[in-house]
Order: structure tokens, then C-alpha cells, then sequence
């Protein structure tokens, strides 16, 4: 049986529901996530370390997916003590580009001389902020804050012009641990 442990921190607590359901607290916040989706493998809390198990003949499909489960849970326990932050550079050659946070969602404003904003949903519990070249995306949910630098990154793909000419865009230049 291929088995991973993740080690509990002092100060976070694990809780485990019904239907492999995983609830992650720390001093930052609560994360949960479903893992039902995953048969065949076992997640177990044992005193300060859980351990996530494949039942049955061990398989590289099985193998694959109790690693990729312990890391999502040390994302999630990271998350809770730590947070996440992915930071952005605004480039622009040609047009000044302005960027804004508003409530649930960023405004891109100019891009490429466009006269109509472009509009970005951040997701999940995640805050971002906005200087004079810089992106600041950060919150507890690695899925959250990467989805939301990965929405912003897309929004400002260059499609129908030269890319060597046009080298305007938001582009992630660093990830790290802590908020």
C-alpha cells in the first residue's frame, strides 16, 4: 500500500467529515475541500500527523492520486499558517495601462489603446492590489490566488498583433509563501 503523511503543525486543526470532506483551520482562516471524488483511498488523521493511504493492489493511477492529495493538504495547512502571494508586472510599451481593484473583480483599463475596459473576476476569498507596475495577489486558497493571477494573465493576451512588437501584458514574476 503506497501511503503519504502530512505533519500537523502546532496550532492548525484538521477536521474530517463525512465522505472525505477536509477541513483545515488555522490562525489565518479555514480552508475546506472534497475528496470523494478519489476512491480507493483512505485519508486518516492520526494524533499529529494525517496519513492519506491507497486501498488494495497498489496501481500508478493510485499512486499518483494519494500524492497529489497530500499535497493539495500541505497546500492547505501552508495556507492556514502562511497565505500565499503572487505578484504581477504591469509592461506596457506602447499605451499606459491603469489597473484597479474593485470589490469581487480588476479593471484593466487602456490596454493596448483599447477604449473599453477588460474586466477580471478574482476568485474565491482572495485580496489584490494595484500600484504603479505592480499586481499584488494574496489570500489563504493557493487554488484561489492562482486562478485569479492566472485570470489576470489571460485577460491581457496579446491575439491578433506581432507579440515581438506588442510586448504589453501582465505577466507573474514571483510566487511565495506568506501574506
Amino acid at each position: 500500500m503506497e501511503a503519504r503523511t502530512v505533519n500537523i503543525p502546532e496550532g492548525v486543526k484538521i477536521a474530517l467529515g463525512q465522505g472525505k470532506t477536509l477541513s483545515v483551520t488555522g490562525p489565518l482562516g479555514t480552508i475546506e475541500a472534497d475528496f470523494s471524488h478519489a476512491r480507493d483511498i483512505s485519508i486518516r488523521i492520526e494524533g499529529s500527523a494525517l496519513s492519506v493511504e491507497a486501498e488494495g493492489q497498489e496501481r500508478r493511477r493510485k499512486v499518483a492520486i494519494v500524492g497529489t492529495i497530500a499535497a493539495h493538504i500541505r497546500n492547505m495547512v501552508t495556507g492556514v499558517t502562511k497565505g500565499f502571494t503572487y505578484r504581477l508586472k504591469i509592461v506596457y510599451a506602447h499605451f499606459p495601462m491603469s489597473v484597479k481593484a474593485q470589490r469581487n473583480r480588476v479593471v484593466i483599463d487602456n490596454f493596448a489603446g483599447e477604449r473599453r475596459p477588460r474586466s477580471v473576476r478574482i476568485a474565491g476569498d482572495v485580496r489584490v492590489s494595484a500600484d504603479a507596475d505592480d499586481v499584488v495577489v494574496r489570500g489563504i486558497d493557493i487554488r484561489d490566488v492562482s486562478q485569479t493571477a492566472a485570470n489576470i494573465e489571460q485577460a491581457t493576451k496579446v491575439k491578433s498583433k506581432d507579440p515581438r512588437v506588442f510586448l504589453d501584458g501582465i505577466f507573474l514574476y514571483d510566487r511565495s509563501e506568506g501574506m
